[in-house]
């Protein structure tokens, strides 16, 4: 949703005849229950800033809402159709279910699908053999810089326009989301390269400082907005004269990372709804309602993670660091299977993007069997990264007024005390769902216990040997990839 560095309008700018710029909202992909309104302003509001680029070239994207395949038959009929160019999507079950049919669907009328590798994610691979190269290699190709022409408008009467309620849900755009489009994304990034980045590393994990300190930049690149290629060449540019060398290379870091995860969704998409490691399917959870809506809704008593969770539900970010607390605190100090959080937080998320949700969900949830198991304490996280209590004052205004050495846990309050802040605990503001200390005790070790059994050591051994780059490369370990970084690309330079 960009107009550079977009492989397929460059296709079909190329072809030299006229072309269509489509766009589907699919009624079976918006009910799907990782999709939200807030995902689909972002696709609008995108298309929107996309009709201004395009209309002095007499260009627009139509907008469809309809199945893909009688949008197509559709088409097919009013049009003599050739080619369809499009990039390779990294989607849940249901879209590459959805993508077979089209190709059948194609395939039976003679047109060729020509889709574009997006950023590093390779299609088909089986193990990762060669791919932190040809990762480099993808990154170090000139971006393309498209170039448009004016055209002779090409009528058509859409029979499947937007619906008029749906239309204007569309319209309504939350202010407290990011605004959406390539206009935004690439002011976030100037913005982020000038001066916010040069805090990148020293607040990352603070869920208040990061809000700016981050790039921000992750509905852009989820939505297509700006490309993986577009940011890595950028900063690696601002990096040979920059004096905030170290924050810019730990973002580029990421970059890979983004990648990899996506990589790992490309090549198995059943993380969305199996453990990938299916030993842990054996792991027996007990349903609790009450545990998993007091998470959803931010009302676990338990500040830190309430207030994450309020925050996310407004804003639609949250910084990675307590993106792991929270699910960490459902899956291992609630004990709730992870799959009872992960549509709510992808929903949530604007800057949801399956192959990064999933893959991460289970990781903190410890259902890989490969990683460590990452139980975040949520009191120690509170204290650390949000020493101050800022955060929580925002997002907690019902226990904006105790002081500090109360904040993280107000629960060690006593009644009188309490009092004195005009607060009754279990009213204004609940008591903790679970006692924080004893809870995790046997959740930990029944986690821990599994990495013993048959199952999950045969299944390790497959993981590793599909997903991971070099058996003594730790996924967790940030500073000895981005060694390898360095590396490869003074070799590719």
């Amino acid at each position: 949703m960009r107009s550079q560095d977009h492989a397929a309008l460059q296709a079909a700018e190329n072809a030299a005849i006229p072309y269509l710029i489509v766009f589907l909202y699919e009624p079976s992909i918006i009910a799907l229950p990782d999709t939200s309104l807030r995902h689909l302003q972002f696709q609008y509001h995108s298309v929107l800033q996309l009709n201004k680029i395009f209309k002095p070239y007499q260009n627009t994207v139509h907008i469809f809402q309809e199945e893909v395949l009688l949008v197509f038959n559709f088409l097919i009929n009013s049009f003599i159709v050739e080619n369809i160019f499009s990039y390779q999507e990294t989607g849940v079950q249901k879209t590459y279910d959805r993508d077979i049919a089209v190709k059948q669907f194609l395939t039976q009328h003679h047109i060729t699908w020509k889709e574009f590798q997006r950023d590093g994610i390779m299609r088909g691979i089986e193990n990762r053999t060669g791919w932190d190269k040809q990762w480099f290699i993808t990154m170090s190709e000139p971006v393309i810089k498209n170039t448009y022409t004016e055209r002779e408008k090409i009528d058509i009467v859409n029979p499947f326009p937007l619906e008029e309620n749906f239309e204007k849900s569309l319209k309504n755009y939350p202010k407290a989301y990011q605004p959406a489009g390539e206009v935004f994304a690439h002011k976030y990034f100037n913005s982020f390269l000038q001066e916010r980045g040069f805090n990148y590393s020293k607040f990352i994990s603070k869920p208040l400082a990061s809000r700016t300190s981050c790039s921000r930049l992750s509905p852009y690149i989820s939505w297509g907005n700006l490309s993986i290629k577009q940011v890595f060449q950028v900063t690696n540019e601002v990096l040979k004269n920059t004096n905030y060398k170290q924050p810019f290379q730990n973002f580029m870091s990421r970059l890979k990372w983004h990648c990899h995860f996506m990589q790992k969704f490309e090549m198995e998409c059943r993380y969305e709804t199996t453990c990938i490691n299916r030993g842990y399917e054996l792991l027996e959870h007990a349903e609790n309602k009450n545990f998993i809506s007091a998470w959803k809704s931010g009302h676990t008593g338990v500040p830190i993670i309430d207030a994450c969770m309020r925050c996310v539900a407004a804003t639609g970010w949250l910084n990675f660091r307590m993106r792991a607390c929270v699910v960490s605190f459902l899956t291992h100090h609630l004990f709730q299977d992870w799959r009872h959080g992960a549509y709510h937080l992808a929903q949530l998320f604007l800057d949801y993007e399956p192959g990064i949700h999933y893959p991460q969900f289970q990781m903190q949830a410890g259902t890989t069997g490969i990683n460590t198991i990452r139980v975040y304490n949520p009191v120690k996280q509170s204290k650390d990264h949000d020493p101050t209590g800022l955060f929580i004052k925002q997002w907690l205004p019902e226990i904006a007024n105790l002081p500090v050495n109360f904040l993280h846990e107000p629960w060690t309050m006593t009644d009188m005390e309490a009092s004195l802040f005009n607060l009754q605990l279990g009213k204004d503001y609940p008591l903790p769902v679970i006692d924080i200390e004893e809870a995790i005790k046997p959740h930990r070790a029944a986690i821990w216990a599994m990495r013993n059994t048959t199952l999950v050591q045969q299944e390790n051994a497959r993981i590793l040997g599909m997903h991971t780059r070099r058996k003594k490369i730790k996924e967790d370990n940030m500073n000895d990839l981005f060694g390898e970084m360095k590396t490869d690309l003074q070799n590719n330079q």
